[in-house]
């Protein structure tokens, strides 16, 4: 079953956005993928697990997560306009 997977992953350089496109072209079950530098942002669609995409991008050494999860700069556990 086709599904998409969204992850932030650090992008500094067209190198970097290479290397993220070299695994994914790679990767079997992909169908589509987007890599937005601008954004940090990738999207894969295809017969892929969320897991086994994540792995794949963590293999070019950069810093990779879920797009859903909190960036790993704010160590916060509460939202910053979180009211009393």
């Amino acid at each position: 079953m086709a599904q998409t997977v969204v992850l932030r992953v650090g992008m500094s350089c067209e190198g970097c956005v290479g290397a993220v496109k070299r695994v994914l072209g790679k990767m079997e079950g992909v169908e589509y993928y987007d890599v937005d530098i601008k954004e940090q942002k990738v999207t894969v669609k295809g017969n892929v697990t969320p897991d086994a995409v994540l792995q794949t991008v963590s293999k070019t050494g950069k810093k990779t997560s879920f797009w859903d999860a909190e960036p790993a700069t704010n160590q916060s556990t509460a939202p910053a306009d979180a009211t009393a």
